[in-house]
């Protein structure tokens, strides 16, 4: 049997605030869970699972239920997105394509 992942405090806490902001924005329009379930393409217990902040959802559709209600993620626009990912493209193209682990021992006691 696999051992549940663990994430960081920071991580749980962050999931918490986005979920808390999905549920209020979804409120805020007077949708009902079926609602937002529909207009998102996925069933009425994904959406439930997204509000509790359950680590388990896939990414994709937590970020397609922040934008469905009005969620703001990084930059909600477009053009801009896509301007900060080519940026992300040029500094990859700038960095090695493979990484391999250090065969040099790290002598970090201090």
């Amino acid at each position: 049997m696999a051992k549940p992942r663990v994430y960081s405090k920071v991580t749980q806490e962050a999931i918490k605030l986005l979920s808390r902001q999905i549920k209020i924005a979804r409120k805020q329009r007077g949708w009902s869970e079926n609602e937002l379930a529909t207009r998102a393409g996925i069933a009425r217990a994904t959406v439930q699972k997204i509000e509790r902040g359950d680590l388990g959802c896939a990414i994709g559709l937590v970020f397609e239920v922040a934008i469905v209600v009005g969620v703001r993620l990084f930059d909600a626009e477009l053009n801009s997105l896509k301007a900060h990912t080519r940026h992300a493209d040029e500094i990859l193209v700038l960095l090695p394509k493979h990484t391999h682990t250090s065969k040099r021992v790290v002598n970090d006691a201090f």
